[in-house]
C-alpha cells in the first residue's frame, strides 16, 4: 500500500501544478483582431485602435516611427535618427475638452523631421468622421503636410470633419480629458509637461501580409 502511494503523489503533485499554471495563465485578450498603439503618459495609458485600410500610409509610418524602423533626419542636428520617435515626447498642446496635440521632437510645435517620406499626404476617409471623443487624428500645417505631431480628442468636434486624417479610435478617453484639463499658458501649452513615456504597438490576431509592424530597419516612411 505504501507503495501504491508513493507512485501516486508525483502524478497528483503534478496535476495539481498543471493546475495551478493553467489557473494563473494570462487571460485572453478580448480585443477585436486589428493593431494597436498605446501611449503610457503620466497621467495614464491611451489604447487606440488603428484604421490599417482607411489610412495605410498614415499608420505605416507612425507605427514605423514608434518602433524605430523608419529612419528621419533630425530638424536641428540633422542627424539621422533611428530611436523608437515617441518615447519620452510631450503633450504639448492641450484645448480643454476638445483635444491634446504631442509628438514633436522639439516639444514647441515646431519641430518637423525631415528625410525621405517627409511630409507625407492626409488620407481623408469619408466614412470617419469626428463624431465621436477618442479620435486619434494627425495634425497638419495644410494638406498633404503631415510628419509626426498627432492629437486626440476629448469630445466630437464636427468642424474637424475633412481636415485631418483620422487614423484610430482610442479608448480610456478619461485620460484625455484629464491631460486637457491641465493648467496652460500661452500657447496652450501645458505649464508643467505631460510625458509620452513609452509608446506600445501590439497586433492582435493574425497580421497581414503587409503588416506595418513587421517592416524591416530603416524602412522609408511611403
Amino acid at each position: 500500500m505504501r507503495k501504491t502511494i508513493c507512485n501516486l503523489l508525483p502524478a497528483a503533485l503534478l496535476a495539481a501544478l498543471v493546475f495551478s499554471a493553467s489557473s494563473q495563465a494570462a487571460p485572453a485578450d478580448k480585443r477585436k483582431s486589428g493593431l494597436y498603439w498605446t501611449i503610457d503618459t503620466d497621467n495614464g495609458k491611451i489604447s487606440c485602435k488603428l484604421y490599417e485600410a482607411e489610412a495605410p500610409v498614415t499608420v505605416r509610418t507612425m507605427v514605423g516611427l514608434a518602433i524605430g524602423k523608419i529612419p528621419y533626419t533630425h530638424p536641428e542636428t540633422k542627424q539621422v535618427m533611428h530611436n523608437k520617435f515617441f518615447d519620452g515626447l510631450i503633450f504639448h498642446r492641450v484645448i480643454p475638452p476638445v483635444m491634446i496635440q504631442g509628438g514633436d521632437i522639439l516639444g514647441n510645435g515646431t519641430g518637423h523631421p525631415e528625410g525621405a517620406g517627409f511630409p507625407y499626404k492626409s488620407e481623408i476617409a469619408p466614412s470617419l468622421k469626428f463624431d465621436t471623443p477618442g479620435r486619434l487624428a494627425m495634425a497638419n500645417s495644410g494638406p498633404d503636410k503631415n510628419d509626426t505631431q498627432f492629437f486626440i480628442t476629448g469630445v466630437a468636434y464636427p468642424a474637424f470633419n475633412g481636415k485631418y486624417t483620422i487614423w484610430g479610435q482610442c479608448e480610456n478617453v478619461d485620460v484625455v480629458k484629464a491631460i486637457a484639463q491641465v493648467p496652460r499658458g500661452a500657447g496652450d501649452r501645458p505649464n508643467s509637461s505631460v510625458h509620452i513615456q513609452h509608446v506600445i504597438v501590439e497586433r492582435v490576431g493574425p497580421p497581414p501580409a503587409d503588416a506595418p509592424e513587421a517592416m524591416p530597419p530603416d524602412s522609408p516612411s511611403n
